[in-house]
């Protein structure tokens, strides 16, 4: 099981946001390869970028990803505003994104093991109450 972010507006999917997951930078890899001629760069990037709706899922400790996009007008344009319309959608675009998401996904949920997962996060106050440190 995984979660896949793709909600930066349309724009062609270049590669992926492993959110410090490194484990995985090999399986995504191996992913890619068969989408070069759909133009994605299979850039696999390993900082964790914020903001965005994944972030819960991978603070309980569901491996989760952000894909990267080409931004066209998103940040200018079309995000959280009234130009955020069905008219805005390059539709070569999302037909690549819908491939390469749904490819992952299906090549998540065959995975004969689980992806490899971060730790989950330290919660300070729990061990602060049960006298213990964390490290």
């Amino acid at each position: 099981m995984a979660y896949y972010n793709l909600d930066n507006g349309t724009g062609r999917v270049r590669g992926i946001w492993l959110q410090e997951n490194l484990a995985d930078a090999p399986i995504f890899q191996s992913w890619f390869e068969c989408f070069h001629d759909l133009g994605v760069f299979c850039t696999i990037a390993p900082r964790s970028v914020a903001g965005s709706d994944y972030q819960s899922f991978d603070v309980a400790g569901l491996p989760s990803f952000q894909f990267t996009q080409d931004r066209l007008e998103y940040n200018s344009r079309t995000h959280h505003s009234n130009m955020d319309v069905v008219d805005r959608i390059q539709s070569d675009d999302l037909s690549q994104m819908a491939i390469v998401a749904a490819s992952f996904a299906y090549n998540t949920a065959m995975r004969a093991e689980k992806l490899p997962r971060k730790g989950l996060p330290v919660n300070n106050l729990n061990s602060k109450r049960e006298g213990t440190q964390t490290p």
